[in-house]
């Protein structure tokens, strides 16, 4: 039980900081107030590997672990957890079709999504299927050569810019059984876009709704087989609610950092406000619960890593206590900024509104625990 990073991890890490700090953080207050989506920013990501971390070699893929996929989203979301978190969606997206695709799918989409020469989205929650995403209702049929899908999908990251959409459809039965995955490509005849989102957070990516009008998709498009749809859309998150937990530590240790520099300069009755013992402890539980979400998302990583059968329980209860954590301690940090952690000349409030989001999404955090319970109670 080594809680140390490797040597090839520390050069990872650091490798996520150095550009986050450099490119991510010194754009991110434009992004956020000018709702900029940074596409050229992504594609120097991807030019380090960033675009498709766990995706295989051969299709252009970094081929690493979700361990190592955590300790760079949280680097990166330091600099921007908005424009981290799409990043995050692009991967999961990219690695599914990787995962699941034919050989001739693989080749045919992968190497240039791992360059962000397109852009991907990942498409489940509908208007009327949210948590409950077993009874989505958009469906696709067999018309001869051709999926003819037919519905909507809302609040889909990366909607109308993203070149490729992994759709969860329905092409049989009630339930999960009866869900399907599908690659759709824009420009397909049929697919067309709602409005763009106004969203408490995440500026610097689009978010709209994904509409499908008897839009025929080539059948070869189908990920794994009819039935598997389901399947393949939770093992996609699994690895996505880790890299969304570590996108809110990246965030809480961004805002406890501020905070700690803020503390140090700010003066009231005379003295520092960390020379006040109230503050000083509130920055102790700060960081103890900092650590303590960390150490249970990487344990969740390195489960996922190893294809151990309680993975999907672990991730769950990592990706509850990591984003609950990360909002609370950026809130913290937000009091004891006092009004200038309100105001936009800090980044604080920016950290905040984006952050917020990641309990809900990935499967809101009741959702996590009602994963987890079952798994303990059966």
């Amino acid at each position: 039980m080594d809680f140390n990073f490797n040597e090839d991890q520390r050069a990872i890490q650091d490798m996520a900081r150095n550009f986050a700090e450099n490119e991510f953080a010194p754009n991110a207050e434009q992004w956020d107030r000018d709702h900029f989506f940074p596409e050229d920013a992504l594609r120097k990501a991807a030019e380090l590997g960033l675009a498709g971390i766990y995706v295989r070699e051969d299709v252009g893929g970094a081929a690493l672990g979700r361990l190592d996929s955590a300790i760079i989203f949280e680097e990166l979301s330091k600099g921007c957890t908005s424009t981290a978190a799409y990043l995050s969606i692009h991967n999961m997206a990219t690695w599914m079709i990787d995962s699941f695709g034919s050989d001739a799918m693989r080749h045919k989409y992968c190497p240039s999504l791992t360059v962000m020469e397109k852009f991907a989205s990942y498409c489940l929650t509908e208007p009327g299927a949210g948590s409950d995403a077993a009874s989505l209702r958009t469906k696709a049929v067999l018309d001869g050569d051709h999926y003819v899908l037919n519905g909507s999908k809302a609040f889909i990251s990366g909607g109308g810019r993203s070149d490729i959409y992994v759709v969860m459809v329905r092409t049989g039965e009630a339930g999960p059984k009866g869900i399907s995955t599908i690659v759709v490509e824009k420009g397909t005849k049929g697919l067309s876009f709602g409005a763009q989102e106004k969203k408490l957070g995440w500026h610097s990516q689009p978010t709209c709704m994904v509409n499908f009008e008897d839009c025929r998709v080539p059948k070869e498009n189908l990920l794994g087989k009819e039935g598997d749809g389901f399947k393949i859309a939770m093992k996609g998150l699994d690895g996505g609610r880790l890299n969304i937990g570590a996108c809110s530590l990246g965030a809480a240790q961004a805002c406890l950092d501020l905070t700690v520099k803020y503390m140090a300069e700010r003066k009231q009755f005379g003295k520092t406000l960390n020379q006040f013992q109230a503050l000083q402890f509130r920055i102790a539980d700060m960081a103890t619960e900092l650590e303590a979400a960390r150490l249970l998302l990487h344990k969740a990583a390195m489960k996922l890593d190893e294809k151990s059968i309680d993975a999907t329980p672990y991730a769950a209860m990592a990706k509850r206590l990591a984003t609950d954590t990360g909002f609370n301690i950026v809130n913290e940090s937000l009091q004891l900024h006092g009004g200038y952690g309100y105001v936009q000349d800090y980044p604080i409030e920016r950290f905040l509104r984006d952050v917020r989001v990641h309990q809900i999404l990935e499967g809101s955090n009741e959702i996590m625990r009602l994963i987890i319970s079952r798994h303990i109670l059966g």
